[in-house]
């Protein structure tokens, strides 16, 4: 996937002002894409606290809802929560200056199918691995793949990266 400068302008975004660029679609789902297919998005900032999973999860519900897609809404929780926390434990690990960036949760729509993406000012790819029995964590990136139809990361510039997975109803 080509890079997208999510990042512009962070401090004017908000809720529901978000489009994405032409070619954001992630390259490994555009054949999911059909012409014609209603198309909505809604962008919500995040700050880099653990309260934001919470944020997260209770934006995406009330977006599907409004979406009229609840089918999706225990799948669509579950991902949000892994994505946002993985980006809280890996994406914001930074000093300085930057430690005070947020974080920003998008919803795009497209059809039958949302994509939820994450985008964090961290650099390191997202790892699926194989945890230890005993390991009290290592699953998320596992539930994330089971729950969505695809999902993938890509950099953004000038900085940080967007982890995105896709949903179907």
């Amino acid at each position: 996937m080509q890079s997208t400068n999510l990042t512009r302008g962070q401090n004017q975004w908000s809720t529901l002002d978000w489009w994405p660029p032409i070619g954001w679609w992630p390259e490994p789902a555009r054949d999911l894409l059909e012409p014609g297919m209603a198309t909505a998005s809604a962008t919500f900032a995040l700050p880099p606290r653990a309260e934001s999973v919470h944020s997260a999860r209770s934006f995406a519900a009330g977006t599907l809802a409004g979406w009229q897609l609840a089918d999706l809404l225990d799948g669509m929780e579950l991902v949000v929560s892994e994505l946002v926390t993985n980006a809280l434990r890996h994406g914001m690990r930074l000093t300085g200056n930057r430690a005070r960036e947020a974080m920003r949760l998008s919803l795009i729509r497209r059809g039958a199918n949302v994509t939820c993406a994450i985008t964090d000012p961290g650099s390191s790819a997202p790892v699926l691995r194989e945890p230890t029995p005993f390991e009290p964590g290592g699953l998320g990136l596992h539930i994330v793949e089971s729950l969505s139809v695809c999902w993938g990361w890509c950099p953004l510039v000038p900085q940080g990266k967007a982890v995105w997975a896709v949903l179907a109803a």
